[in-house]
């Protein structure tokens, strides 16, 4: 071995590690500034309901209460369609998953994917950002409607089976559901309207074109106001704000449903990016104001971080595969 060439080996391996660790190091800093950079420009928040319903009362309010810990606005763009599927499926597929574009998550995701056939997987297209808050389901009729209780209806149903009817926010949302299956229960045949979410729902109510609405609480004013009737509630208890109206499940109809939602975004993002929102949002949750907003809407909050809440994505998938085979509305394959 040559020894008068050691140190000139060892310096180049030096030389070697040092550049290594400043190539590492200025990686790790485009990282962090990558990270820190976020978000660059305003966010979009899909809502995929109609503007004017209870979701987008709720996402609005987050949004503005957000936007001041991200330093950027946050802009609402209402994509409603296919039972709430249609705006969170296209993001999905079009979006750069660079954390600009989110998506609120409702429970439908994973319903109608075992209905027909979607171009994007509820799991495994999305990134689960945090999960956020659950509705407060009603059924509603007009003030002037026969209907003075719930089982009213139901035995106007079994006298005319098929011809009374009801709508919802859509095919395979919660509330066309929960109805189907307390239908079911009840041994009743209802006839379903399907909505694109609940502002137009609730003018078609208004307007006398379909005879109750199965719906989150976009219909709270409207019953405040004395122009529709509540017949029932979904929750396991009586709400807070109408105590009076019984639950589906007091009247031995069997249904509980409170639809937790959340915030996605498309498969692929970095952790850190994942991070910044949810951490904006959480602390947009724990905001006084927000706790009046879901007062309002009388919903509670459903916290849960990414990672608990795409396991509970997981979880509910697969059970919700059963609820719609026993309903007879699985797709044929």
């Amino acid at each position: 071995m040559d020894h008068s060439t050691t140190p000139h080996r060892a310096g180049t391996r030096r030389r070697g590690l040092l550049l290594g660790s400043a190539a590492a190091a200025a990686l790790g800093a485009s990282g962090l500034a990558r990270a820190q950079a976020f978000p660059s420009r305003p966010i979009t928040l899909i809502v995929p309901w109609p503007a004017g319903g209870s979701t987008d009362r709720h996402h609005r309010a987050l949004a503005e209460l957000a936007a001041k810990h991200l330093g950027q606005q946050i802009v609402v763009q209402n994509q409603p369609g296919a039972g709430g599927t249609l705006g969170p499926g296209q993001m999905a597929m079009t979006a750069r998953p660079d954390g600009h574009t989110i998506s609120q998550f409702p429970m439908g995701m994973l319903r109608i994917p075992h209905m027909q056939k979607t171009a994007w997987h509820p799991i495994n297209d999305f990134t689960f950002i945090m999960g956020v808050s659950g509705y407060t389901f009603g059924f509603v009729v007009r003030a002037d409607a026969p209907f003075k209780t719930f089982n009213d209806y139901i035995e106007a149903a079994r006298r005319q089976p098929g011809k009374i009817d009801y709508g919802s926010t859509g095919i395979g949302t919660s509330p066309h559901l929960l109805v189907e299956e307390l239908a079911m229960n009840a041994k009743v045949e209802l006839n379903h309207v399907p909505y694109k979410g609940n502002a137009d729902q609730m003018q078609a109510l208004l307007g006398g074109h379909v005879m109750a609405a199965s719906d989150a609480t976009g219909w709270d004013k409207f019953v405040d106001a004395g122009q529709m009737r509540l017949l029932v509630t979904f929750g396991e208890q009586r709400t807070k704000r109408w105590p009076n109206v019984p639950t589906a499940k007091e009247l031995g109809f069997g249904v509980v449903s409170q639809s937790p939602y959340g915030l996605v975004g498309p498969k692929g993002m970095d952790p850190a990016v994942v991070r910044t929102l949810h951490d904006a949002f959480k602390k947009a949750m724990d905001d006084p104001e927000h706790a009046k907003v879901l007062e309002q809407l009388n919903q509670d909050a459903w916290y849960r971080p990414g990672d608990a809440y795409r396991q509970w994505a997981i979880d509910t998938f697969a059970k919700d595969k059963v609820l719609i085979e026993r309903l007879g509305l699985a797709a044929k394959s």
